[in-house]
């Protein structure tokens, strides 16, 4: 290899000869800085030798840090993937071989081999609620051990890059007109500008991290049925560095931009009860931006792309590139906030109905649910299918989990973001709560009252499995003698199926 020259074509030939490998097939992928070899069950990533002016990899010195930085990165993320970081020498004969005496021509990135077609980008269709649960805690997790960082120079580089994003726009009129690029680009100052303070105080409070960096789908893989990040950024300590909400806001916006609400929804939603930070319902005050950011970089990287495109490909570039850019323009001028009450006894399927109502209503990625069930666990410190005793419902614990729920939509609804509360509401006191929250923030409360025979409740609660409620047929029958008082809410029949309940919800909350 030529160092002057950054030459690597020897080595890049090197493992790419299955000799290299035991006569094993290698299949080579090449990126903008990378070239990964795949052989048998093992991946060997290399830094090309490249300088951009976001990284620099063009000495070999550069390379081995980089491949260092790399393994501390993501090893935290995934250690059943990243193995360690190996030289390239050459031997006393003159010849190239992975570790080993000699001197080191190169340096690469050692990972266990997974099937690249599980990656979620491939998936995205197979992408359910379990595997969106999955999701969020999978985030969540990670973000708890992230450690915290100084957040002045990412809070300034945010707003350095709307004029960057708009700069690059200009370049492609076509695609991105004057009118909707200065658009973008003065509601996102706006935008920035507004939130500077809610980031300073984030900062002080540790969730401005040391973040993955570029968590889309394709930076994630499902590995033994769960999902792995991976690939996490460690060129840039700007680019890695960020509020937790902005990580996983590259996450949502690309589920978004796949039509996938349902999913983006629950991730979020599996996200917030993971961390159980009350803190990260003020921050949804900054989700619309983070977004917003998150789409105009996909816009402006894959409109970049034209440039070395062929003819072929050109059209369906900027198709995407106008798709990201639309939907940055939409993230950004969220609607007013709305809130949603689902009440009902034990087993007329509120939690079910709240979870199909929640992606549907905006601002995206939808509502965020607040759940009796789930609070009362928090309450008393345990997991969210851990069976309480009776003490757990005696009516002064419930006059507390009622005031949580109020104090949380406060919270939500004060960031400008939708909610949906999801409990009995057997009480007119605790009606009368909800409603008081929802006008503290001038918002109208509509809310479903969900209807169905003993019979049917009975059948929905024997039939749940690791569910946050612990009601059980005693309580379903205990139930029947409640006297709800005047009820003003619109009643939805909940007797048939799930289907059947949301069309009838929808309709009501149409008419109203």
């Amino acid at each position: 290899m030529n160092e002057a020259t950054g030459s690597q074509e020897e080595v890049l030939a090197f493992l790419a000869d299955p000799a290299t490998h035991g006569g094993r097939k290698v299949k080579r992928i090449d990126t903008h800085a990378a070239s990964v070899f795949l052989a048998g069950e093992r991946a060997l990533k290399v830094k090309r030798a490249v300088r951009f002016p976001f990284l620099d990899y063009s000495t070999l010195d550069k390379r081995k840090l980089a491949c260092e930085a790399e393994l501390a990165v993501n090893a935290p993320y995934a250690p059943e993937i990243y193995r360690g970081v190996m030289p390239i020498v050459c031997q006393a004969d003159g010849r190239l071989a992975i570790g080993g005496p000699g001197t080191p021509v190169e340096w690469l990135v050692e990972m266990r081999r997974f099937d690249e077609t599980r990656t979620l980008d491939h998936l995205a269709g197979e992408i359910d609620e379990e595997l969106a649960e999955a999701l969020g805690r999978t985030v969540a997790t990670a973000h708890a051990k992230a450690p915290p960082v100084e957040g002045e120079k990412w809070i300034a580089a945010l707003r350095s890059s709307i004029d960057e994003h708009a700069a690059t726009f200009r370049e492609h009129p076509a695609i991105f007109p004057a009118a909707d690029n200065d658009a973008l680009a003065r509601k996102s100052r706006a935008a920035h500008a507004r939130i500077v303070p809610l980031l300073r105080e984030r900062g002080r409070r540790g969730f401005i991290r040391r973040i993955h960096g570029d968590l889309h789908l394709g930076n994630i893989a499902l590995i033994d049925g769960k999902p792995v990040l991976f690939d996490a950024i460690e060129f840039s300590e700007i680019i890695a560095s960020g509020d937790v909400l902005y990580d996983l806001a590259f996450l949502l916006m690309d589920l978004l931009e796949r039509g996938l609400k349902p999913a983006a929804n629950s991730v979020l939603n599996r996200y917030l009860a993971e961390t159980r930070r009350i803190e990260n319902l003020d921050a949804l005050a900054a989700l619309p931006f983070f977004l917003s950011m998150r789409a105009a970089i996909r816009a402006k990287v894959t409109a970049a792309r034209l440039a070395q495109a062929a003819a072929a490909e050109r059209p369906g570039l900027t198709r995407a590139a106008r798709t990201y850019f639309d939907l940055a323009l939409a993230a950004i001028a969220p609607p007013a906030p709305k809130l949603l009450a689902v009440g009902g006894l034990s087993g007329t399927g509120k939690t079910k109905l709240a979870r199909s109502l929640a992606p549907l209503i905006a601002p995206m990625p939808g509502a965020v649910i607040v759940r009796s069930d789930v609070e009362r666990k928090a309450l008393f410190g345990v997991g969210e299918t851990e069976k309480l005793p009776a003490a757990a419902y005696t009516d002064d614990v419930t006059a507390r989990v009622y005031a949580t729920l109020a104090a949380k939509v406060r919270r939500i609804l004060a960031a400008g973001h939708s909610a949906i509360v999801d409990a009995v509401f057997a009480q007119t006191q605790e009606r009368d709560a909800i409603a008081a929250a929802a006008a503290s923030a001038n918002i109208r409360l509509r809310g479903l009252f969900l209807t169905a025979g003993l019979e049917t409740r009975l059948a929905h609660v024997g039939a749940r499995a690791r569910d946050a409620s612990d009601a059980d047929a005693t309580v379903a029958q205990a139930q029947e003698r409640y006297d709800l008082g005047p009820l003003d809410w619109s009643p939805i029949d909940a007797s048939g199926t799930p289907g059947e309940t949301l069309a009838r919800a929808c309709a009501a909350l149409g008419s109203g």
